[in-house]
């Protein structure tokens, strides 16, 4: 293990020992080497035993208590101890003790979910709050919520003092909406382009109108949601199987800002979505997401119970999260819309907004897709101000009276000059308030051709984003709570600090933290190589013939079994599309089904190859021999007009740093260590990473990028990897192609 401490101002395959631990019977020390740096003092900044401790707390509920615990656990599920996975339990026992943040790297196998379960249900038991679980992922969360807690609390509730309550929360728009389903919202669906932004699809049809009847493939699957929402105990999305597509869930569902809210709305007393609020009110664990931990951070909305303790899993993505989480977009077609809507269902005049409109489609027409360094200009922001005084009034004048407090279609049409009041005041200071502003367009996909550039001729997109959310979070996460974040790729060699800078650990008035390694059980030097194609020309536009021959040659030798990771979609799609006549083996594509029946095909099938982008495939778990070759086509940098990037690349130069390292570099080491955690899921896999980027030896920066990947045997020579994947491919019975 190797651990570092730090104060404020200086700066998965799933067993029985726990969620990602990688096989029934792994077992192994979990260390990763190294010594303790240090301990920081319990109370740093207000952070200590007295100013975090419940009312109540009784200390036999302490660290060996856990340990004990888990070790019940563990024994009950049929598995063996493991060291990483104690030492992870300890850690976490005593940051909740102490009430410092904590940062833990475990790796593949460690079987984490167990490691910070126990502890947080030990806590639970003797805080007055319940304390939260927050994931990045559905497929993780669900696991959770699905079965290892199930499991879990199965084998240790009998050592318990009671019973242990878990409740999961969402955003609103994951459960039905009973009132919707009674008729209380309008029927109206949106054109393509003008749904509004904010991760939420605020212009929702109802069911009678505009679907082409019960025969119409949507209006059969609202058929099927109505049946559903009559049975269903939760009302929750997630457990309709099969799934329906978005556009028919969102006749069923409402999003925050549509909602009547539970004094206003006739069934209040009947909405899942109140229901869940009040079971994680209840509860001891909750289980939620970062999106909804960062509109609790950032909005200081009661969207999730008061909670003491919260564990950050799949921390390495928190960023992005409460980033895409907190993010607007404004468009023309979204004020036309919200105009068309307050008129017809709130009978106000709406010149001023259809006036607001056309000035701001013609103060946008044409400009170029991009980074807008100092925001808007002085016309577009006159717009935008024209805009924003429209909403106010288009708000005071549409409030209607206190006895139609029911209306649905008023609330619609009021929620969405909501929205575009609020971003036109983000607009308006995200100078002041250091928010980065660009301009993009819609790109298409189309299933046979792909992906296809966005139309410069097309009408542009005004988007909004926080250039840092370090504050916010430190403010609204770390001040009042103590926080575990944790994830398989969370340092950078030895280093948390890259991870912690950008959550708002780092720097002065940041709040005390302990880093933490707790390693993994698996031989990585021994299990796996990584080979770094040297020879091959640095990457350019598309896929190079040469690289797409190394990974022709790559697949032979391995007889398939490859993941391949790509930079993007249409990158995938070109390789799968070449190497589909070279090879006699059978190459999926992302796209060419579900997710879920591509990687089970992959898992099922030793000789079949599987292209995907790294985006999406982080989260493939394919154990065994039908996973032994993963492929990465280049280092996954952000793209170089990345508005967002671009800007706080900058910020860092600004501010005297080195903007490339600080965001792009440790952008690609995080995503570079997760495509490359594929290959190595149980303690008897065997395999080879191949990275078809020959930067990652060549360049300064290859050193600080391999750094975060799992220690592999390294090697650039073609035939050493060659000569092993012939050999793995013997051992699986798929003789090299």
């Amino acid at each position: 293990m190797t651990e570092a401490a730090v104060t404020g101002p200086d700066p998965e395959r799933a067993g029985p020992a726990g969620d990602d631990s990688a096989g029934n019977d792994c077992a192994g020390d979990g260390s990763a080497g190294g010594t303790r740096a240090g301990e920081n003092p319990d109370g740093a900044d207000g952070h200590g035993p007295a100013a975090k401790k419940a009312v109540g707390r009784v200390q036999p509920h302490g660290e060996e208590f856990v340990i004990d615990l888990l070790d019940r656990a563990v024994s009950g599920m049929g598995g063996q101890s493991r060291d990483g996975q104690h030492e992870m339990a300890r850690q976490v026992a005593r940051a909740i003790d102490s009430g410092d943040h904590l940062l833990v790297q475990a790796g593949t196998g460690t079987g984490k979910s167990l490691a910070y379960l126990v502890p947080l249900i030990a806590h639970s038991l003797v805080s007055q709050k319940p304390t939260l679980v927050s994931t990045a992922t559905l497929a993780l969360q669900t696991q959770i919520v699905g079965r290892d807690l199930p499991r879990l609390l199965k084998t240790i509730t009998p050592a318990l003092e009671r019973p242990v309550k878990v409740a999961l929360v969402k955003g609103r728009s994951n459960y039905v909406c009973r009132h919707k389903l009674d008729g209380g919202f309008p029927s109206e669906e949106p054109s393509e382009g003008q749904l509004f932004s904010l991760g939420e699809d605020t212009s929702v049809p109802h069911f009678a109108a505009a679907m082409g009847g019960a025969s119409s493939q949507l209006g059969k699957e609202v058929v099927r949601l109505r049946e559903w929402a009559e049975a269903t105990a939760s009302g929750d999305r997630d457990e309709l199987m099969p799934g329906v597509t978005d556009r028919a869930w969102r006749q069923v569902s409402v999003t925050s800002m549509e909602c009547l809210g539970a004094q206003k709305c006739p069934l209040a007393g009947e909405c899942f979505s109140e229901l869940a609020r009040q079971n994680a009110a209840d509860a001891d664990v909750v289980v939620t997401n970062h999106a909804m931990l960062a509109v609790s951070a950032f909005e200081g909305l009661a969207v999730l119970p008061e909670y003491d303790v919260v564990v950050v899993d799949e921390a390495h993505e928190l960023q992005d999260r409460v980033t895409g989480a907190v993010s607007g977009q404004l468009s023309v077609a979204m004020v036309n819309v919200a105009a068309s809507g307050a008129r017809k269902h709130t009978g106000i005049t709406v010149d001023a907004l259809s006036n607001a409109a056309a000035n701001l489609e013609l103060a946008i027409e044409g400009v170029p897709g991009g980074l807008m360094p100092n925001g808007l200009n002085s016309e577009q922001l006159d717009c935008v101000d024209q805009l924003r005084d429209a909403c106010r009034a288009g708000l005071s004048d549409s409030k209607g009276d206190s006895a139609n407090t029911a209306d649905g279609g008023r609330q619609l049409a009021r929620s969405r000059l909501m929205v575009i009041l609020e971003l036109c005041e983000r607009l308006l200071a995200a100078r002041e308030n250091r928010e980065v502003v660009w301009f993009s367009r819609t790109s298409t996909f189309d299933p046979a051709q792909g992906y296809s550039q966005p139309d410069e001729s097309a009408p542009a997109l005004i988007n909004v984003a926080p250039l840092s959310v370090a504050g916010r979070l430190r403010e609204g996460l770390f001040a009042d709570h103590t926080v575990i974040l944790t994830s398989a790729t969370l340092a950078i060699g030895s280093a948390f600090e890259p991870a912690a800078g950008g959550l708002g650990l780092v720097g002065p008035g940041a709040p005390s933290w302990t880093g933490v390694d707790v390693g993994s059980p698996f031989e990585y030097p021994k299990q796996g190589i990584l080979y770094v194609a040297k020879h091959l020309p640095k990457p350019g536009r598309g896929t190079s013939p040469e690289a797409l021959d190394e990974l022709e040659k790559l697949i032979r030798a391995s007889g398939g079994g490859a993941l391949c990771l790509f930079s993007s979609r249409r990158a995938a799609e070109d390789a799968a599309e070449a190497m589909r006549p070279r090879l006699e083996l059978s190459i999926l594509c992302q796209g060419d089904s579900t997710m879920t029946a591509l990687v089970r095909q992959f898992a099922d099938e030793p000789d079949t190859c599987l292209f995907g982008t790294m985006s999406l495939w982080q989260g493939v778990d394919v154990p065994g021999d039908s996973c032994r070759l993963v492929v990465i086509d280049r280092i996954p940098f952000p793209r170089p007009d990345d508005p967002l990037m671009t800007a706080r690349s900058r910020a860092v130069a600004q501010a005297g740093g080195n903007g490339f390292m600080s965001v792009s570099a440790t952008h690609a080491a995080i995503r570079l260590a997760q495509g490359a955690g594929r290959l190595i899921r149980t303690t008897t896999d065997k395999g080879v990473v191949a990275v078809l980027d020959s930067r990652l030896s060549t360049e300064r920066y290859g050193g600080f990028l391999r750094a975060a990947l799992p220690p592999f045997w390294p090697t650039t020579d073609p035939a050493i990897a060659f000569a092993a994947l012939e050999r793995l491919a013997k051992e699986s019975g798929q003789p090299a192609a």
